[in-house]
């Protein structure tokens, strides 16, 4: 599904900044991948140059057999469109809009068919548990009530890929679990690729393998096997040996 060969990224200016060095990383259809490293590590920028919105200095990016890089500015933004869901830690929604509303912004980009748009949202709502606030604004609901919206957003034109970059960023503990438990469920059920930039060990533990990056370069990686307590241990032994400030880390919740 993603294939980084060779990635690097270096931010010019007074003094030129390498964010990135030679990254190579795959990830399968289906997978579940999570990406950490202390802050200025570059997972952050590894993010945005898969979610095409920066473009790497060297290197090549695959998402699904195709080459963003090589595509023309209104192809890339179809690709963007068509292929790719995306999920924020401010959630990235519009206010004026009610919840239904901003869920079915995809569908209303690609001109799908009114009935076929409602369709989508009952489906997605009631995965979800957001059928009872689909007609409510965006001010009017909490904020685990608006990262489920974003979730549905994400996924409702049935992207290949859903990249979220600190989904539990602004969440309180029991809302952060309940979003993690909605994108495993949708990573299970609906075989959707997720790969998701996070501090928080709780929420990466619920991925199928953690990639972590140091210095802009690869330092280790992880698989999960069958038990989450497990994975979530040997998440915090590989964090303490990255080092960092104690602030790169979100208040561990077990």
């Amino acid at each position: 599904m993603l294939k980084v060969k060779n990635l690097s990224k270096v931010y010019d200016g007074k003094v030129a900044h390498k964010a990135l060095t030679n990254i190579d990383l795959t990830i399968e259809e289906g997978e579940f991948v999570g990406i950490m490293g202390p802050s200025g590590s570059g997972k952050s920028t590894l993010l945005n140059l898969v979610a095409t919105i920066d473009q790497p200095t060297s290197g090549s990016i695959m998402v699904n057999d195709k080459d963003p890089l090589r595509m023309k500015h209104n192809e890339l933004a179809i690709f963007r469109r068509r292929e790719l869901g995306f999920i924020f830690q401010d959630f990235n929604l519009l206010p004026t809009l009610t919840v239904e509303e901003n869920i079915v912004l995809p569908l209303t980009l690609e001109g799908v068919r009114v009935k076929e748009m409602e369709e989508r949202v009952v489906a997605v709502a009631e995965k979800l548990g957001i059928t009872p606030i689909l007609k409510k604004r965006i001010y009017e609901i909490s904020g685990g009530q608006a990262q489920r919206t974003a979730i549905a957003r994400a996924i409702i034109h049935r992207p290949k890929m859903v990249l979220a970059d600190e989904p539990t960023g602004n969440l309180d503990s029991k809302s952060s679990r309940a979003a993690m438990d909605m994108m495993e469920k949708i990573n299970k059920q609906d075989k959707t690729t997720m790969m998701m930039v996070t501090h928080d060990p709780v929420a990466a533990s619920y991925t199928e393998r953690v990639v972590f990056i140091k210095d802009g370069k690869l330092f280790n990686e992880i698989h999960r096997g069958d038990n989450r307590q497990a994975f979530f241990q040997k998440i915090i032994d590989v964090l303490s040996l990255l080092g960092g400030d104690a602030s790169d880390l979100s208040s561990i919740r077990v």
